[in-house]
């Protein structure tokens, strides 16, 4: 007989409880019991199995980050797909109001707490007090009660429901065992309103008059979400904050995005860029240095499922690497896809492309590495004179009219002096008058502002000069009271930047007051560089707590560094310092006959610490032709190099310098202290010490592939690690 029917419906019917034993469990039991489980007057607990590990559960936050992972990784929006399956919609809403109600709880265990709970059984208490109990191999599923061949075993005898009672308590009060997520619970609901809209402008349709579409939807159903853990706290203020700006009353987003090398600004830029190209229709435009151009694509897809085309110098690329025909340079006009991705090499070589792309107007540009973007007469000592701009500083100043929303990418903004930063804030200011006001505003001459902001030079004490920084721009209303109350007190919209300097005759003294009582830390507190310029550190991070989860934004990580001592250092044997030499007199000679040649010996050293192979590999482009050299130093230096042929004196040192390198290539230093650390270096683990890292896994980090590809050949050749597979990981097409 069908389980439903004969027994399970009938019990529950005006039941007093349930508790329940399940190996799985699934919301098609409501289509089963839907009725009957909604009469139960009092709580049904369920717990169930889930491939949790121990570490999963060892704090609520890892629990929840664990069974989030478990639930997006089933897939659970295909049981409502296609979208005309209303009654497993109707399941999900009748779930969610059940779980929101407490009157169903569920409980998870993870596997290795006891092995699959393959053993099901449950307590009914009925609804005239007394109890049954069941056991089975019946799941808590619809094909389990109404599909399959199950066995069901009921006893109402005392000892038989106190059994079966024991052991449930004994499951739902492990130390083991995790209420399920309010994740899980909210993605139910979510996946209960879920509709599947097959356009863009189909999604567009949905939103509000005079309003942006919701961006959650395309938030959540990224791979982000769906596959891993998703955005970080400090990550969603980033883009909230973009995309807010490019759809409020200012209508662009003008940012440098600052934060420390590891905490994600490429996943922020690309979101936001997502968000900004599923609201618009004109062509998003990034800019990387060429060896990021594949990581930038590949990063887009596999995190947003987001379709963009790479410019390889000859052609488009997608996403899936289709190339499309090439047609020549004007064919870069012609994007496949409305992201596109091209080189900052393209504009530092002054290439015909880079006019091609100041053809266009864009929604939003990005550019990556943007401290590359800078003037060629920085002097440290006269941060003032007038920038000199090198080719990519140029094309951002030429490109930032032509784009709504601009975005700048670097963790360090400032390399020598405040005035670096200055000039990317004059690059978003161009064609947008809330960075630094208008041509007009004492903002735009940083030699007077500078001082100002780094409390160098003493504020203005006169109110007319006070107006005069404090009105252009006019901090917008979210910067505080203050200046919500100011731009009432003008009648000035939010849309607008720039109040007029007559403007003051209209503010009556309360309010001339006000401005007087707001420039002790004006300059400090309300200045274009904080507005404008996202920053923040792992350590800022680690130290602030979430307002949503109540726990640190970012959990701390306890490193214990070696070879931090001078002790620890590797010593530089006698041919590598032969070398060095080498290299000093190679760029000695080189700048006797032209300026700026410190970064080529820098180059050469950063390449031979790297490893003797890789140092090697540079001097022999070097000998051979300039333009194979792009991968190796920044972009920007190419500047320099337009033109330049080697002499024979230079050729000579550059020579020597490869013939050091040669001669010991075997003998390279950092590969003897990896081979140390892989089989020799002492550590200890429970007071005990232990010998080489192998067996715990090793990541080797260089800057350079061709470096980790060298090392990785020659630990492969070792007889110990013979047996020992080794991955190497340089972005989504270079690795294996």
């Amino acid at each position: 007989q069908r389980l439903d029917k004969s027994f399970l419906n009938q019990r529950l019917r005006n039941a007093r409880a349930y508790d329940r034993i399940a190996g799985y469990f699934r919301s098609s039991l409501l289509e089963v019991a839907g009725e009957e489980l909604e009469s139960v007057q009092g709580a049904i607990r369920v717990v169930c199995n889930s491939d949790l590990s121990p570490a999963d559960v060892a704090t609520a936050r890892a629990a929840k980050l664990a069974m989030r992972r478990e639930w997006t990784a089933s897939q659970p929006e295909r049981l409502v797909d296609p979208p005309g399956d209303l009654p497993a919609r109707e399941r999900y809403r009748r779930l969610y109001q059940f779980l929101v109600s407490d009157k169903l709880q569920v409980k998870v265990l993870p596997n290795e707490a006891f092995g699959l709970i393959h053993g099901k059984a449950g307590v009914i208490t009925l609804a005239d007090g007394s109890q049954t109990a069941f056991l089975g191999s019946a799941n808590e599923t619809r094909e389990a009660w109404r599909m399959n061949y199950e066995t069901g075993w009921e006893d109402t005898s005392p000892e038989g429901v106190a059994w079966v009672q024991e052991e449930f308590e004994a499951l739902w009060h492990h130390p083991m065992a995790a209420p399920l997520s309010e994740v899980i619970v909210q993605d139910i609901e979510r996946i209960s309103q879920r509709r599947v809209l097959f356009t863009v402008p189909a999604w567009q349709e949905q939103a509000p008059q005079d309003a942006p579409p919701d961006p959650a939807p395309a938030f959540i159903e990224a791979p982000v979400y769906r596959r891993a853990n998703g955005l970080w706290a400090h990550q969603k203020y980033f883009i909230k904050l973009a995309y807010e700006a490019h759809h409020g009353p200012r209508g662009k987003a003008r940012f440098i995005l600052a934060d420390q090398v590891g905490l994600g600004k490429t996943l922020q830029l690309a979101m936001t860029a997502m968000l900004i190209a599923l609201t618009g229709d004109k062509p998003i435009l990034i800019i990387a240095p060429k060896t990021l151009l594949w990581q930038w694509q590949g990063e887009m897809r596999d995190m947003l499922n987001m379709p963009s085309a790479v410019w390889d110098g000859k052609r488009w690329v997608d996403e899936l690497g289709i190339a499309y025909p090439n047609n020549g340079v004007e064919a870069i006009r012609k994007c496949p896809r409305r992201v596109g991705i091209v080189s900052s090499g393209l504009i530092t070589r002054r290439s015909e492309a880079a006019d091609l792309l100041l053809s266009k107007e864009y929604d939003c540009v990005l550019l990556d590495e943007a401290h590359r973007a800078r003037r060629k007469n920085m002097d440290r000592h006269k941060p003032y004179q007038k920038a000199d701009p090198n080719n990519l500083l140029r094309f951002m100043q030429e490109m930032a009219p032509r784009t709504r929303s601009l975005l700048l990418a670097t963790a360090t903004p400032v390399q020598l002096h405040p005035i670096e930063a200055w000039d990317l804030l004059d690059v978003l200011s161009r064609g947008d008058e809330w960075v630094l006001g208008n041509a007009q505003s004492p903002w735009r001459k940083p030699e007077m502002a500078i001082p100002l902001i780094m409390d160098e030079a003493p504020p203005p004490t006169d109110l007319a000069a006070r107006w005069d920084w404090l009105r252009n721009p006019l901090p917008p209303k979210e910067e505080g009271i203050d200046f919500q109350v100011l731009r009432r007190a003008l009648d000035m919209p939010d849309h607008q930047a720039v109040a007029p300097g007559d403007w003051l005759g209209r503010l009556k003294r309360p309010m001339q007051r006000r401005i007087n009582r707001l420039f002790p830390d004006f300059f400090q507190m309300h200045n274009p560089f904080i507005r404008t310029i996202i920053r923040r550190t792992r350590s800022y991070l680690e130290q602030q707590i979430d307002p949503e989860t109540g726990e640190p934004m970012l959990d701390r990580i306890e490193v214990r560094l070696f070879g931090e001592e001078d002790h620890e250092a590797i010593p530089l044997p006698p041919y590598l310092k032969e070398a060095y030499d080498h290299a000093e007199n190679f760029t000695k000679a080189l700048g006797k006959r032209k300026r700026g040649m410190g970064f080529m010996k820098t180059l050469l050293l950063r390449r031979m610490g790297s490893t003797i192979y890789a140092g090697q590999k540079t001097a022999r482009k070097m000998l051979e032709e300039w333009n194979t050299l792009e991968e190796d130093w920044e972009e920007d230096d190419d500047e320099a190099l337009e033109g330049l042929t080697l002499t024979e004196e230079e050729r000579a040192h550059l020579e020597a310098f490869l013939a050091a390198l040669e001669a010991n290539q075997e003998k390279d230093p950092k590969l003897a202290h990896v081979r140390e650390y892989l089989f020799d270096k002492v550590w200890w683990h429970d007071g005990a010490p232990r010998r080489g890292w192998l067996d715990r896994g090793v990541i080797i980090f260089s800057q350079y592939r061709d470096s980790i590809q060298w090392l990785a050949e020659q630990l492969t050749a070792d007889k110990r690690l013979r047996d020992e597979p080794i991955a190497l990981y340089s972005g989504p097409q270079t690795s294996g």
